[in-house]
């Protein structure tokens, strides 16, 4: 039942030995594989075809490769794109093309890690794909869209693997503990609040969790003659342990993303979650220090000036104070940033001006805003009629400022909201002004 188990079963990770090796027996992804879902009708249908499976570490991504391949009568060629070469995948298009002439059977090339194929490396599956030697299984943690040619894409499928759920893991680790091939030969107990903690160590992971279940095992105190996993074994264990992270991945984008977006919602407490998340997983808190300035400019802007400093001044604390006190003051800007009214009119000023300044030319500056500190530039009429605005009433001089081609432009638009509903009033209060001047 378990090809690739070896009989050594100390040899063999007991995340290797409870590999299943049919679909009744996978655990998660039930939105592709449940009753009538799609992937799982054509599975049962025998109609596979290129894709890619994305998701996180331990979610099943290389097992469920090999199951569908056993399914459906495939032969089935694994390769890592870590230590495979353009070599290595030629020896698999030849292995394909005989096992299709000779013997009629359809050839699964699985890649792992996919997304490490150089550019040229892709490009060589393109034509085995195509004249249908080959069925690409390709698995990746990364996007796919970013890290795969177009040309690649277009023939296969993408179906995205998500996180395995707490309660599916405790079925996993149960299973692990009384299966022959798992851990039924030590005849250990686990305490529910161990089984809780070794599930939520996982963070979805099932590899995570049984690994964890397999360290706890050996960690394992007789209690009343019974081999026991309890909390305090698996304090041992879970010493170091922190939360899925990559400061390169999709998981670390994911993360900034909800941040910005949280801050940018006026959720505080969501915003000082994720805030907290990333700094759990190890995010360098410069990085965050400079989203939190970003977020200032870009989401509150006028509304709150005091954001912007704010934001500054959390970063220089946390160059002050280091590591751990000085992320209690980016926390303060966090909440404080998400707490403030928003607004982007400077912001959406700003990309509506520089796309005027790019798109025009050089436009000449008027000739009554040019300075003119020689005699022969009076004479040519520079500064001619500029009116100084500390000598206006209100101090405002109803000029235009813009260039003649970009006359009556307005790029801020001040919002009703924090401090820009003053300036808002103030703006339209000197355009009454402009109007009558005119």
């Amino acid at each position: 039942m378990f090809d690739d188990i070896v009989n050594d079963h100390h040899s063999t990770p007991l995340a290797a030995r409870m590999r299943p090796t049919c679909l009744d027996e996978f655990i998660g992804q039930q939105h592709l594989l449940g009753e009538g879902k799609s992937l799982r009708i054509t599975i049962d249908a025998g109609l596979i075809h290129s894709l890619v499976f994305w998701g996180p570490p331990g979610v099943g991504k290389t097992t469920l490769a090999k199951i569908i391949a056993k399914q459906t009568k495939c032969h089935f060629i694994e390769l890592s794109a870590v230590m495979a070469g353009v070599k290595e995948l030629r020896a698999a298009v030849q292995e394909a093309e005989y096992m299709k002439q000779h013997s009629g059977v359809r050839t699964i090339v699985f890649v792992d890690e996919i997304h490490r194929f150089s550019k040229s490396q892709q490009d060589s599956l393109l034509a085995p794909m195509e004249s249908g030697i080959i069925i690409l299984f390709g698995a990746t943690t990364e996007n796919p869209s970013f890290e795969l040619n177009n040309a690649v894409l277009s023939r296969l499928r993408v179906y995205v693997l998500r996180s395995i759920e707490i309660d599916q893991l405790k079925v996993l680790a149960n299973r692990a503990l009384c299966h022959e091939h798992g851990l039924a030969n030590k005849k250990i107990q686990i305490t529910p609040e161990a089984l809780d903690l070794i599930c939520k160590a996982a963070d979805g992971d099932a590899r995570r969790c049984l690994t964890l279940l397999e360290i706890a095992s050996d960690l394992s105190r007789p209690i009343n003659n019974i081999n026991t996993i309890n909390i305090d074994v698996l304090n041992e264990v879970l010493q170091g342990q922190t939360n899925r992270y990559d400061n390169k991945g999709d998981i670390f984008y994911e993360q900034i993303s909800a941040l910005h977006k949280s801050v940018r919602g006026t959720d505080p407490d969501a915003a000082l979650y994720w805030f907290s998340r990333m700094i759990d997983g190890g995010c360098d808190p410069y990085y965050i220090a400079r989203r939190l300035i970003r977020m200032a400019s870009e989401d509150i802007g006028n509304a709150d000036p005091r954001g912007l400093q704010i934001a500054i001044d959390a970063t220089h604390a946390f160059e002050r104070l280091g590591s751990p006190e000085g992320e209690l003051a980016l926390a303060h800007a966090t909440v404080y940033l998400a707490c403030a009214p928003k607004s982007n009119a400077v912001y959406t000023a700003f990309k509506s001006s520089m796309h005027d300044a790019k798109s025009n030319g050089s436009l000449e500056v008027p000739i009554h805003l040019k300075n003119a500190p020689t005699k022969m530039m009076s004479e040519l009429g520079y500064g001619a009629n500029y009116r100084y605005a500390h000598n206006e009433k209100f101090a405002y001089a109803a000029e235009e400022y813009l260039p003649e081609a970009l006359k009556g432009s307005q790029y801020y638009i001040p919002t009703d909201r924090g401090l820009e509903k003053k300036i808002k009033e103030k703006l339209e209060f000197l355009k009454t002004l402009k109007k009558e001047k005119t």
